[in-house]
């Protein structure tokens, strides 16, 4: 049976940049969702790095003979002591609108100078192979958090991180270039080439 990688996430804007990014890879990405997974996984790792894990190793054991990618992914704030960090998602509460969040956010740096409202966004990125073996990476893209929210391009916090070099929120920047510099591009890419590596005829 050819490969397939499952990516263990119904987020349907995530499977788009997942299936941008490893579409030369040669083998068919899904969604748990599209190929009828529907657990509930409890993530009570302490790291991005072990939340990752724990998705892709529950999904694993599921469909033992695919490779299986999970990715958990969050803003680091240093201002916040790097809040909401790996509770990025259920920051506010997990029902809570981004708009909201982005909110809560930026009145929690209300007067907080530019210099001092340094973020990054995570990515780490967990595969595990049907040969039982396992793998993470982790990606990162550096930023300050902006004054408002700007920008209907990406999701999540994508509208209040401010990227200083490309002058634009990532929620304003398009697709491609953001594939291109966001931690899951990044994230991805690193574990691209090590399953390019692992699977190469």
């Amino acid at each position: 049976m050819k490969k397939r990688i499952i990516f263990a996430t119904g987020n349907q804007d995530k499977m788009k940049e997942i299936q941008m990014i490893l579409e030369d890879l040669g083998l068919p990405v899904y969604s748990m969702k599209e190929v009828g997974i529907d657990i509930n996984i409890e993530e009570n790792g302490m790291t991005f790095e072990e939340n990752a894990l724990i998705k892709a190793e529950a999904v694993s054991r599921l469909l033992p003979g695919d490779i299986i990618l999970a990715d958990d992914s969050g803003l680091e704030i240093d201002y916040l002591d790097k809040a909401p960090g790996i509770y990025s998602a259920r920051f506010a509460g997990e029902d809570t609108s981004y708009d909201i969040k982005n909110r809560i956010l930026l009145d929690r740096l209300e007067g907080v100078p530019d210099e001092k409202r340094t973020a990054r966004f995570v990515c780490a990125i967990a595969a595990v192979f049907p040969d039982g073996t396992s793998e993470t990476v982790r990606g990162t893209i550096e930023g300050i958090i902006g004054h408002e929210i700007i920008g209907d391009n990406g999701f999540g916090y994508d509208p209040i991180f401010y990227v200083p070099e490309i002058g634009c929120t990532t929620g304003q920047m398009d697709p491609e270039k953001k594939n291109e510099l966001s931690h899951r591009g990044v994230g991805l890419r690193k574990m691209k080439k090590i399953m390019e590596k692992k699977y190469k005829e």
